[in-house]
């Protein structure tokens, strides 16, 4: 991963301050999440994705967006108990943030970047756009609609 990457700043829910280099040497599954979304179901698949690569170097980051049909309207709290108590969540989950526009997150701004969408859009369409930054800073982008198990492959080539 390039060392702009690395240095970019996140906050978790709980307040602990990271970086990317927190991560380094890991594979990224980075996503915009959204509560009442109806992708949202997708936590489950997410869940599933990081209890099954997490000890072969995934790591899941879930950043909640309320940018998209203001399917994130809660606090913070809200966001830890929706997630806890209807998808199991575990993996790390991040302070709400933007993906879009003059105050999108630089973690956001670079993904989008190093793996613009369709017809070279770096604009994110939706909740549950997923990023997978391999260990070797490569990045695929995802589509809302993809399904977190149909990631397993890439997500097997991306720990290699």
């Amino acid at each position: 991963m390039s060392k702009e990457l690395l240095s970019i700043p996140c906050i978790t829910l709980d307040g602990q301050h990271k970086t990317v280099g927190d991560f380094a040497g890991k594979a990224l599954l980075v996503v915009n999440t959204a509560s009442q979304c109806g992708f949202t179901p997708q936590y489950k698949g997410l869940e599933e994705l990081w209890q099954t690569y997490r000890k072969q170097g995934l790591v899941v980051l879930g950043f909640p967006c309320n940018q998209f049909g203001n399917q994130e309207p809660g606090d913070t709290l809200d966001i830890v108990q929706f997630c806890e108590k209807n998808f199991g969540v575990s993996f790390p989950m991040f302070r709400k943030i933007d993906v879009n526009g003059d105050l999108a997150h630089p973690l956001f701004v670079q993904l989008k970047k190093s793996a613009p969408g369709l017809f070279g859009s770096e604009r994110i369409k939706w909740n549950f756009t997923k990023f997978l930054v391999a260990a070797d800073g490569s990045v695929k982008r995802f589509a809302p609609t993809t399904k977190p198990a149909a990631l397993a492959d890439e997500i097997e080539k991306a720990l290699r």
